[in-house]
């Protein structure tokens, strides 16, 4: 049994000291991965351990909202400094031709934050729409999928969204998704919003220990369904408390299968080959 973590950071600083160990470990119990940039310097170390592997691991590159402003970042288990990057898309144009780059992400809105930032709000959400615009175009015009971050944003991100493919879905994807929202927070009608658009969603650990989207997971198109652990954050029941890690998406496809009354070989076969198809990969 093979499954694919279509959304993982062993390229952050949490396994700056055993990185490689992680992910053969990985390899070896059948679980490859897509390594997510968020930034420049992550978004270079996804693809430099990419193109140490032959297969089973692969990079997205990509600005995520909360790095376009300098501040302190914290939360349950996360605690970083955003530098505050600016978008420098000819740098993200040169990195989407690497063989091993299969996605642009990890990009989208944040509005969780706007009170920790030193600027107005109207600024902040401007400057995130913005450069969300430009990652989008960037995707198309490499014609790679994109992977979608979103909090407390919904409501712009699909006007984005909506924008963006009324104007180029000549050259999207017209037989798979393209795109990913990933670590899915919202209920069954946004899912199918995003559904109508062409785009799949992607769960996470907190499905192991929060009943809120049971419902969506039991009722929604299989075909639509990615599994994640977005490691090292929101580690799955019973390592609750403990670095996440690429092998334990095992847990998210046990409970997405407890869900809906099947087998875990079906819900990995089926996410497996959902991701591959998204990531245009073979695993």
């Amino acid at each position: 049994m093979r499954l694919l973590d279509s959304h993982a950071h062993v390229n952050f600083n949490a396994f700056k000291d055993d990185g490689d160990e992680v992910i053969r470990k990985s390899l070896e119990a059948g679980v490859g991965m897509i390594l997510v940039g968020s930034e420049s310097r992550t978004s270079n170390r996804a693809i430099d351990y990419a193109n140490h592997y032959e297969t089973g691991v692969w990079a997205a590159i990509g600005l995520h909202p909360s790095q376009l402003f300098a501040t302190r970042v914290q939360g349950e288990d996360y605690d970083f400094m955003s530098r505050g990057e600016e978008l420098d898309i000819k740098k993200y144009d040169k990195l989407a031709d690497f063989s091993k780059v299969v996605a642009i992400g990890e990009i989208g809105l944040d509005y969780y934050r706007l009170a920790d930032i030193n600027e107005s709000p109207e600024i902040i959400k401007e400057k995130q729409r913005q450069v969300l615009f430009q990652e989008l175009i960037l995707a198309a015009q490499h014609h790679l999928p994109v992977i979608l971050h979103c909090r407390e944003a919904h409501d712009d991100l699909l006007t984005i969204l909506k924008d963006f493919y009324h104007e180029y879905q000549q050259i999207l994807s017209k037989d798979k998704p393209w795109g990913v929202v990933h670590c899915f927070s919202g209920d069954m009608g946004l899912a199918h919003e995003y559904f109508n658009l062409g785009l799949a969603i992607s769960f996470n650990g907190l499905i192991t220990f929060c009943k809120t989207w049971d419902y969506l997971i039991q009722k929604m198109p299989l075909g639509k369904l990615l599994i994640e652990t977005d490691c090292p954050f929101l580690t799955p029941v019973p390592f609750r408390g403990q670095r996440n890690e690429p092998s334990l998406v095992k847990l998210v496809a046990e409970r997405i299968a407890q869900i809906r009354h099947t087998t875990i070989e079906r819900i990995a076969e089926a996410t497996t080959a959902n991701a591959c198809r998204l990531f245009n990969i073979n695993w």
